[in-house]
């Protein structure tokens, strides 16, 4: 198939970007959308041009690396699908397709399709863990007793891979969803019940510093995640923040 791309470029992150428009012929409808930019990548330097940049890694849905905003959707028209599972057979032969990066203050961009997320790592640095004793005097994880529908709801919870399509797709940018996520899957569990309190006030404060939206419950975030997250996931944690900002001494 041919196919006419509009592609946002940026030279970096203070300059002025711009959508610039390149024709790609003969892509297979088997290639991936990654496999189809790589091509046009090739080509572009082939030329003498300077090759768009684009987050990827693993390809295989795991990382959330592939973050881009096609034809007006985070990842693509697919529904749970990452950009890196997306093939070519999705789209029509002499269709113009829009690329860009996610848009939100707290994902300022790179350059061209590169956004910088590393706010996620933070919030994630913040609370998204559970201390444990690794001095040789530990308790295997199996031996503590966890209700099926717990464990099924925290393993729900951990599918987040943190590529921040929910955040693209908030009219608000809200990471609720996301951070929700990362609350719940350790707040079902025995073991992230201890520092629960904690983890909940630090991490959506530290959601609040790096500067994403408030959440206005539009649904936009669960109907655009490539793994389903649900909301009810940002019922818990408001639920658990609300429990640990009025609790006793806090």
């Amino acid at each position: 198939m041919n196919l006419t791309l509009k592609v946002w470029r940026q030279k970096d992150a203070n300059s002025k970007g711009e959508i610039v428009a390149y024709d790609v012929k003969d892509i297979s409808e088997e290639m991936s959308f990654l496999e189809m930019l790589d091509v046009l990548n090739e080509k572009l330097v082939a030329e003498g041009d300077e090759p768009i940049a684009f987050d990827h890694d693993c390809r295989e849905g795991i990382c959330g690396a592939c973050s881009l905003y096609i034809n007006g959707e985070p990842h693509g028209p697919m529904n749970r699908t990452t950009t890196c599972q997306l093939h070519m057979r999705s789209f029509k032969d002499g269709e113009t397709v829009f690329i860009e990066p996610w848009r939100a203050k707290a994902f300022p961009v790179i350059k061209d399709l590169m956004v910088d997320r590393s706010a996620f790592d933070r919030i994630i640095q913040a609370g998204g863990y559970v201390s444990v004793n690794t001095s040789g005097n530990t308790i295997d994880a199996n031996a503590i007793p966890i209700p099926k529908e717990d464990a099924d709801e925290a393993f729900d919870a951990a599918t987040c891979i943190g590529c921040g399509a929910c955040v693209a797709a908030c009219k608000n940018a809200s990471a609720m969803l996301f951070v929700s996520a990362k609350v719940s899957q350790l707040s079902l569990l025995p073991q992230g019940k201890v520092e629960a309190e904690e983890r909940v006030k630090n991490m959506v404060e530290q959601m609040d510093h790096e500067g994403f939206g408030a959440c206005t419950v539009t649904g936009a975030c669960e109907a655009e995640c490539p793994k389903g997250i649900s909301l009810e996931n940002i019922s818990r944690m408001n639920r658990e923040y609300l429990k640990a900002t009025v609790s006793p001494g806090k």
